[in-house]
């Protein structure tokens, strides 16, 4: 096992990656440079409206701006390599290169899953107590929820990486995929890795369908409470602020649900690279938009910063 592991260490492995140098693999790789360019300005420039507008500085806009911080270190822990590997026709990853894309991929994802969990939880309170909000939401526990998140998700991706990598890979080297994703590194090891996968699908099933009840069980109880509303304005209001939370919740549960709840015999690797593709860079460009164009507060703060750089520009 020792010198299968030297091995592996020295050689590290390679990304097959998702697109070949044909015509049209071109342009749909310039579409997902394209995409990640929005997805890093959109959630740069949204973090920067809720830090520096004192009318963002609430719960709800703190559980954005951690949102955001988590879309954005997602996209530049996968995309960055994908693209240096294809624009330089290398596809390798070393092996301590492959562990540390592992371990920040498994945190960022189980981070933000428990985070949209609970920001449903956040979205009922608001709605079903709206006068103890300030009271039940406090910065403490907002700070809570967030340290709790990045806790849960940090020791996740500790434990899978750490795991994974303890495996010795003494055949092939090809990592079926565009990035050190576990299940396709697994794939390459020589030895049983049956209790593992079995360990890894439970973790699966508590870091996604936990906040998934959570999420369902808070939107029951706001429908409840939005349907015996007076006011056909407030009703309205109420439902615009939750459907931006369900719209993201739908993009990043649907796309990990079907990669990792799968069982084993059903699952293809070119299905999974399509849709690792979706919610790794789609997901982070839609949210900030879905957050921001579908939030007057958002744009109000962003036509502010707009007339102050106008302003400065003719002065």
């Amino acid at each position: 096992m020792g010198t299968w592991l030297n091995q592996s260490f020295i050689n590290g492995f390679l990304l097959m990656g998702i697109f070949s140098h044909s015509e049209a693999d071109h342009v749909l790789f310039s579409a997902v440079m394209v995409v990640f360019t929005v997805a890093l300005c959109g959630n740069v420039l949204l973090i920067f409206l809720i830090y520096i507008d004192p009318r963002l500085h609430t719960a709800m806009y703190f559980f954005l701006s951690q949102l955001s911080l988590m879309d954005l270190m997602l996209v530049c822990d996968v995309v960055p390599k994908m693209a240096v590997n294809f624009l330089s026709g290398k596809k390798s990853i070393s092996f301590v290169g492959c562990g540390i894309q592992i371990g920040f991929f498994v945190s960022l994802v189980g981070s933000e899953g428990l985070l949209l969990g609970l920001m449903a939880y956040d979205r009922y309170v608001a709605i079903r107590h709206p006068l103890h909000y300030p009271l039940l939401m406090s910065q403490r526990v907002c700070l809570q929820i967030v340290g709790s998140s990045w806790a849960f998700g940090i020791l996740d991706g500790l434990i899978q990486m750490v795991a994974a990598m303890s495996f010795p890979y003494c055949g092939s080297r090809k990592v079926d995929h565009f990035f050190c994703e576990v299940p396709a590194l697994l794939r390459l090891a020589c030895a049983d890795t049956s209790l593992f996968d079995t360990l890894l699908f439970a973790c699966c099933v508590f870091m996604l369908l936990l906040p998934f009840s959570i999420i369902v069980a808070s939107y029951a109880r706001i429908l409840g409470t939005v349907l015996h509303m007076n006011s056909a304005q407030a009703r309205k209001k109420a439902l615009a602020t939750c459907s931006s939370h369900l719209t993201a919740v739908s993009l990043f549960y649907g796309a990990a649900m079907f990669i990792y709840l799968r069982p084993k015999r059903y699952r293809a690797p070119s299905h999974d690279k399509v849709v690792s593709v979706f919610y790794t860079v789609l997901t982070p460009m839609l949210n900030p938009l879905v957050y921001s164009l579908r939030n007057q507060e958002v744009m109000g703060a962003l036509r502010k910063v707009l007339d102050r750089c106008r302003v400065g520009s003719q002065h």
